[in-house]
């Protein structure tokens, strides 16, 4: 996705990871528990391209990770 807020994006899909990997859940668990597939996940993860995600999915991964939405955008 090309967007103004590349950076942004590409932020947030790393501070996923990080909760994510912190909680010791793999891609594939916590892809299961949002209520995504696996390879959407990768897409949101990525460190090399922009990928979104709705609303819905987000307030689900920080409802999986346990950590308010703002985490998940603080630098």
């Amino acid at each position: 996705m090309k967007t103004k807020y590349e950076q942004e994006y590409i932020k947030f899909g790393l501070k996923v990871q990080y909760y994510r990997k912190l909680r010791g859940m793999t891609q594939e668990t916590f892809a299961e528990k949002v209520g995504i597939s696996w390879s959407y996940l990768a897409k949101v993860e990525s460190p090399t391209r922009a990928f979104g995600v709705s609303m819905e999915t987000l307030f689900s991964m920080a409802e999986v990770l346990d950590v308010p939405v703002s985490k998940l955008f603080e630098s």
